[in-house]
């Protein structure tokens, strides 16, 4: 259900209009992070960046950015960045609908962020991506966060699709199924010598170190706790890069859950039970052939390098 914010921003927007100039200088303030940034982005001084958030804030009568370090969007602010990412994804389609827009060197490029997890970024969702861009003008803007975070970003606006695990639908978006990422358990042979001389037993798991991507990543404590051993008590590394994750397991600096893409002859399984993470595309519900384009090239690839659903 919608809170009493968003009730009062769909009045706002319902009775207001909305100068489309003024909600793509809120969009570019946040995606640059600060007023001077922007203004390099538009070409405009940061002067006029200030005047024009002051003049969307009078005319709503609310405050659409916090002025921090980066600046960031209120919810307000959020419902103009929807509103200028959506406006500026039509009029590219329709003139590309014309023939003007997709074609020559001097075609106008369309900003295209989109929100996917680290290690479908590190293993096979840029080629898609590199093909898109390869016919169509555009800059794509890669929001990394983790598979259950990213379709956060869709509903804040800051993207305008995400790889997510999340099969319900974030609100005013669709969603098609992808595939599975699939992990095992793996090590380096050194590693399991001097760790698993009897093998990766319940209580070799509990005094062996292993590797962490990051605070929120729960896939090797998930695992742990499967094997009922308690993640907390065991010693970790925190690696919050892919690649750097498996090369530090590669290393011997711990075991990890190593995606199988990324697997190979110099690497171990450790047995037990593999972890399988659905993956869905999500992007606005919108009429877009550029949009569709992009989500057919993902839906290609996922299905020649995911596990079936």
């Amino acid at each position: 259900m919608k809170s009493s914010e968003d009730h009062c921003i769909s009045i706002i927007m319902a009775y207001v209009r909305i100068d489309a100039q003024l909600a793509g200088t809120v969009a570019a303030v946040i995606d640059e992070g600060s007023f001077d940034a922007a203004a390099q982005r538009l070409h405009i001084t940061p002067s006029a960046v200030s005047q024009r958030i002051k003049a969307v804030e009078q005319q709503l009568g609310r405050v659409v950015v916090v002025r921090s370090r980066p600046v960031r969007a209120t919810e307000a602010g959020e419902a103009l960045v929807r509103l200028a990412r959506q406006v500026e994804l039509l009029e590219h389609d329709v003139v590309a609908a014309f023939g003007l827009g997709d074609t020559g060197d001097g075609a106008r490029r369309i900003r295209v962020p989109v929100a996917v997890n680290a290690d479908s970024m590190a293993t096979w969702f840029l080629a898609p991506i590199a093909r898109i861009a390869a016919r169509h003008p555009i800059d794509v803007d890669l929001h990394r966060d983790d598979q259950n975070y990213t379709a956060r970003l869709l509903e804040s606006g800051e993207v305008m699709a995400a790889v997510t695990s999340e099969s319900a639908p974030v609100g005013g978006c669709l969603v098609t199924p992808l595939g599975m990422l699939e992990y095992r358990p793996m090590a380096s042979a050194a590693y399991i010598r001097r760790w698993f001389p009897q093998g990766a037993t319940d209580d070799a798991l509990r005094e062996a170190p292993f590797v962490d991507f990051d605070r929120r990543d729960t896939l090797q404590h998930d695992w742990l706790r499967g094997r009922g051993v308690d993640p907390w008590h065991v010693p970790r590394h925190y690696v919050p890069a892919s690649h750097d994750f498996s090369q530090a397991v590669r290393l011997g600096l711990g075991w990890g859950l190593i995606p199988m893409p990324q697997a190979g002859d110099d690497l171990i399984d450790l047995g037990g039970p593999a972890t399988r993470v659905p993956l869905h595309w999500q992007q606005w519900n919108l009429r877009s052939p550029l949009l569709d384009a992009i989500a057919a090239e993902v839906s290609e690839e996922a299905r020649r390098v995911l596990a079936p659903m």
